[in-house]
């Protein structure tokens, strides 16, 4: 997965601050890789005498792909530059983290917004509200074979700010299990088909660890969250929203939170990583080496790590994270297209802005090639799309996603998770008991619910 998504690359306290400068720029004309070229942010490296990215007529797109995803992201631009109505595309690739939202912040606010970028849609209400994005024309989107229908109405829903919709998802990445096949099947989890069976309850959760545990003779579930700024939210983000429970988070405050709930999450979290069958002191990268050296048959992880973990050689599967309370739900966020705002956009632009974002969603089942579920359902309704193995065991997982509150503090490497995971942290190693913990999760969101929006 791209660092878009990857836990180890989110600072260890997300928050604003000076925007360094631009990664790199390519430009694509007909999949050709472009010149290097200057912009007011910052020096941008690239090699070819093909086309000048001062070309006004390239389609100027922001993201964060990097590594392998970049590479796909390369594929797909290509696939929609061939032909004589091909693109023209000036890419410009940002690391990814709190600096790729301060500059994305300070290009639409300072007139030097590109034609199209990526926003997590987690961080859409951080965006929208302040006028750094102009909405998407759904009539011009239906004219190029995208509309509403087209997408889960979990997803579909979070792409409005008041009812107009700002941004357009490209994928939904959720927060899943990866598990060894061959310990599954030694412990008894997995259905007729192969597959995962359901686990229904906390019992039966707790139940499976320990049996993996006895499979593996080391431990059952790993889980890497020590001074991770996002693994302890997903987690409990996701569990909270199987309670029924909802979290919001009205400006102004206070929050809206129903303790009890959080505190039986806390509790049953506590006691799958009891230390002993699952251990509770892991970091990201022991329980990524842990799982990839057998000492566990489970890894709860972002789909993000299947390109990593297909490398091992372990007879993998995945599914959605299990549900063990009374509602279906998986935490997950969705790399989505956004317009930011111009403010006298030229009309022929703005309709080959929307003519790209309509024809890159139809390119996404390679995106799924690395593990990210297009959220452009027709996709996932192709022949080619169920035969990806394991992606096509947590496709569901679109059908319940669960993302952030949405508040302008919450979202993607944002400090929102950060001080959510602190507590939860504290809990899991056994440094304070579920109560406390919640409580001072609750704390923490009414401090940040009471700083000012600075983009309102």
């Amino acid at each position: 997965m791209s660092s878009s998504s990857h836990p180890r690359e989110v600072p260890a306290v997300p928050g604003p601050g000076p925007a360094p400068g631009i990664g790199r720029r390519r430009l694509l004309r007909y999949g050709a890789a472009g010149a290097s070229a200057l912009l007011a942010t910052g020096s941008l490296t690239g090699c070819s005498s093909r086309a000048s990215a001062s070309d006004a007529s390239a389609l100027n797109v922001w993201d964060l792909f990097q590594g392998g995803d970049g590479m796909l992201m390369d594929d797909m631009i290509r696939a929609v530059s061939k032909g004589s109505d091909g693109f023209e595309v000036d890419r410009t690739i940002l690391d990814w983290g709190p600096s790729y939202y301060t500059k994305l912040a300070m290009s639409a606010a300072g007139g030097r917004a590109s034609d199209v970028a990526v926003l997590h849609l987690s961080r859409l209400a951080g965006y929208a509200p302040g006028g750094l994005l102009d909405p998407f024309d759904l009539d011009l989107l239906a004219e190029f074979g995208v509309t509403e229908k087209h997408f889960t109405p979990a997803v579909w829903a979070r792409t409005k700010h008041e009812g107009v919709v700002y941004a357009i998802p490209l994928d939904v990445h959720p927060f899943i299990v990866f598990y060894n096949r061959d310990a599954a099947e030694q412990a008894g989890l997995l259905d007729p088909k192969g597959e995962l069976a359901p686990m229904g309850s906390p019992k039966a959760m707790l139940e499976a660890g320990k049996a993996l545990a006895e499979v593996t003779g080391k431990s059952g579930i790993l889980f890497g969250h020590v001074t991770d700024t996002a693994q302890n939210w997903r987690q409990f983000a996701a569990l909270y929203a199987q309670t029924g429970a909802a979290f919001t988070l009205p400006d102004g405050g206070p929050a809206e939170i129903d303790t009890d709930a959080a505190v039986q999450v806390v509790s049953f979290m506590q006691q799958l990583f009891d230390g002993r069958t699952n251990p509770n002191n892991l970091d990201y990268n022991s329980a990524l080496a842990g799982f990839l050296g057998g000492r566990g048959g489970m890894a709860m992880l972002g789909e993000w790590e299947l390109p990593t973990l297909r490398k091992s050689g372990i007879p993998l599967g995945a599914a959605p994270f299990p549900q063990v309370f009374g509602e279906p739900a998986v935490y997950t966020d969705s790399h989505s297209y956004v317009l930011p705002h111009q403010a006298n956009p030229d009309p022929a632009r703005r309709r080959q802005a929307h003519r790209y974002v309509a024809e890159i969603l139809k390119q996404s089942l390679t995106w799924a090639s690395a593990g990210h579920i297009p959220a452009y359902q027709p996709v996932l309704a192709e022949p080619a799309y169920a035969k990806l193995d394991p992606q096509s065991s947590y496709a569901d997982a679109g059908k319940v996603a669960v993302l952030d509150p949405p508040n302008w503090f919450a979202g993607a490497a944002s400090n929102f998770q950060n001080r959510m995971c602190q507590p939860l942290q504290s809990a899991l190693l056994g440094n304070t008991s579920a109560e406390k913990a919640v409580r001072q999760m609750v704390r923490e969101a009414n401090t940040l619910l009471r700083q000012p929006n600075p983009v309102a």
